[in-house]
């Protein structure tokens, strides 16, 4: 039984519901539909902490899915599970396929900043200056691009960006 017809709860029986019916009128190919149904019960998974679950499930949805802009959503939301169980170059290497699909993406972009920074105050508390700058300028580059893309979001990081002097722009929003 697919996760999505287990659900218990009403919001998630509603969500479920809504997703059909928009499934069943979309013009679009039964394959492109299994990669959605695949795509949806990963992100389900995924919000109950099922993260090997949820990784079948967009595995699954990546042999399906032939839509650039599909496919990076699913990687970034594999990126997301390898980051937070501390797998942080496998994490970087689906965020980096994401932007390779979807330029665009600022919270691609913003996670890739987010590993370099914590790689770089890691380095930092080893007593690795040179390497902790390094990994802070590759974490700046990033961030100015997620900012570029979407200036009303990642106030922190704008923040840390002007005070590190990193920032080339006053005003990012």
């Amino acid at each position: 039984m697919p996760r999505t017809q287990r659900n218990d709860n009403f919001i998630d029986k509603s969500f479920t519901v809504m997703a059909d019916i928009i499934l069943k009128i979309l013009p679009t190919n039964n394959r492109s539909k299994e990669a959605f149904a695949y795509y949806r019960d990963g992100m389900s998974a995924q919000a109950d902490g099922e993260y090997s679950e949820a990784l079948e499930n967009y595995e699954e949805a990546l042999k399906l899915e032939d839509d650039p802009n599909d496919r990076s959503y699913i990687l970034y939301n594999m990126g997301l599970i390898y980051a937070s169980n501390g797998d942080h170059s496998r994490a970087l290497e689906l965020y980096h396929e994401a932007i390779e699909l979807n330029p665009r993406m600022p919270q691609a972009l913003n996670n890739i900043a987010v590993v370099y920074h914590y790689q770089g105050e890691k380095a930092k508390q080893a007593g690795d200056e040179d390497t902790s700058e390094d990994l802070f300028d590759k974490a700046a580059e990033y961030w100015k691009q997620a900012i570029r893309i979407a200036p009303n979001n990642y106030i922190e990081a704008q923040n840390w960006l002007k005070t590190t002097g990193r920032s080339e722009m006053d005003v990012f929003f």
